[in-house]
Parts: C-alpha cells; structure tokens; sequence
C-alpha cells in the first residue's frame, strides 16, 4: 500500500500518522506514537519518539532528536543539531513519572546547535539564536542569543508578510488581587495602526453567523471579550479555524483574507480594530469573485 509521504528507503517509520506530501529522509526513525502534519521535511539523522505532536510545514533539519513531551506548532523551523531535553535530573535507567512538556508555537525558529531545557515555551514568530542556551519561555517575536539564552531584541510583526501574520497573538497578562490587566501594542506587537474599531453583541442564536466577506486593503484585529467564537479563515487555497474565547488572545486578519465568525453564544461579544475607515468598495461579499481574485493572484 503507498503511503500519502514520502519516505526514503533508509528511513524506519513506525507511525502511520504522518500527514500528506511530508518528506522523511535518510537515517531518520520516527516510533510509532508519533504524530506528524503535512507538507514536513524531516532531514537525514532525525530521531523522533512517541510522545511527540508535530504541525503542519515544519523543517528538522539534520542531527536533531524530538523526545517524549514535545509539541512543535505549524511553519516552525528546527535548525541542525539543534538539542532539546525532557528532564531537569536525568539519572540512568531512573525516569519521571511525566516528561516535562516543551511547546514549540507556530512560525518560531530554532537555530543550529541550540539547546532548549524542558518546560519551555518557545513563542509564535520567536528566534533563537545558533548555539543558544534556552533556560527560560521565549516570549512572541522575540531574539535570543547566548548562554544562557537572553533577548537581543524583537521581530516587529509589521516585517512579516501578511500570510505569515494570519495567526493568534497572545497578549501580556499583568495580574494582582485587584484582576488581570491584558496589553498589546499596535504596531510592536499588532502589525498595523488601527482608524476605526467596532464591537457586535447579542447575536441571535438563530442566526449567528457575522463576517462572510473580504478586504481588499483592510487588516482586522479580533477579540473576544466575552463568551465564544469561532472563526474560519479562507485564502482561496486552504482554510483554518480558530475558537477566540479569552480576553488574552487576538485574531490578527490580513487582506484578501475571507472571514466568517461564528457567534456560539447570545451572550458572545466580539471587539474588532480596523486599519482603515469604513469604505465599502474595500469589501468582497461574493464569495465566487473572492475565488476568481486569489486564483488570478496566484497564476501572477
């Protein structure tokens, strides 16, 4: 029976959840636990054990070992020899009743020969830099560098493509016995300036679907301030959903992007920030010309 990857013929795979158009090459082995997205490139000399939850478009490079309670988000990149760890006092043949758990978000990238200590999270768009000791979280488009691993400075989302930042933002959380206070920074930690901002309540259950349209030009910024919702993110080739249902978290929107919101309670608020004034030339509500345009974006 073929198999929806490819596999290299000095290659042992033991796992049979290995998503469609991945590539595993020479000397790596994969045990049978493993879970592994699509479209991954995982490169000559790769070990990869059970416990293990691999994304979607993810490159190891050669020499790296994944072990028991790692997580790796989509679009990540794991540079040569790169060294991650799962136990702060390894003994011979004595093991933790559970692997601390490593969590690698998505678009991060890990440079050759660093070393990750267990327990870490490494944010969304995060760099590390080559040969770098990481002994604490890396926070959001962040760049670390050195031993032990310390930021350098931050990657402003308004330097990525509009593709790359169609993604959650996890917003700072300050808290004390008075509450939580939650920040983000346009244009540090958002990528745009926002002109108008407006916020949709009391959704009818019976009709709870908003949005359903494109921005030629606009970009959008998503909270939910209260309740649930579910949003589904279109570009004409793939689609994604994301459930918003925490202050602490915001939907970043790029243009030519169709967005449907899925209100999945009455008592649901959503807070949304524009990058331009209302214009309705701006907006594709047919869903059919929204196709025709990014097919014809593409063949460009």
């Amino acid at each position: 029976m073929t198999t929806p990857f490819f596999k290299h013929h000095n290659a042992l795979v033991e796992s049979d959840k290995i998503g469609k158009n991945t590539r595993v090459w020479a000397f790596a082995h994969i045990l049978p636990g493993a879970v592994i997205g699509e479209d991954c490139n995982i490169c000559d000399g790769v070990f990869i054990e059970n416990d293990v939850l691999i994304g979607n478009r993810v490159t190891i490079k050669c020499g790296v070992q994944v072990w028991d309670g790692i997580t790796i988000g989509d679009d990540v990149f794991v540079g040569p020899n790169a060294t991650f760890t799962n136990d702060l006092f390894p003994r011979s043949r004595k093991y933790p009743k559970e692997f601390l758990k490593t969590v690698l978000k998505n678009h991060c990238s890990i440079g050759a020969n660093a070393t990750i200590l267990p327990g870490i999270t490494i944010g969304e768009f995060a760099m590390v830099g080559a040969g770098a000791v990481v002994t604490r979280d890396v926070p959001a488009n962040s760049v670390v560098v050195g031993n032990p691993a310390r930021i350098v400075s931050r990657i402003s989302p308004s330097s990525l493509s509009d593709k790359d930042t169609k993604t959650i933002f996890e917003h700072k959380k300050h808290g004390d016995n008075r509450g939580n206070l939650f920040v983000g920074e346009f244009l540090k930690d958002i990528p745009f300036q926002p002109k108008r901002f407006f916020a949709i309540n009391n959704v009818p259950s019976n009709h709870n679907v908003r949005g359903e349209h494109a921005h030629i030009k606009c970009k959008q910024y998503l909270i939910c301030m209260a309740g649930e919702i579910e949003v589904l993110l279109d570009d004409g080739q793939t689609q994604e959903k994301h459930t918003l249902n925490s202050i602490g978290q915001g939907l970043y929107i790029a243009p030519r992007i169709w967005g449907v919101q899925i209100f999945k309670t009455e008592s649901s608020v959503l807070l949304v920030f524009a990058s331009e004034y209302f214009d309705e030339l701006d907006y594709i509500r047919d869903y059919q010309e929204f196709k025709s345009l990014t097919e014809n974006s593409v063949k460009s």
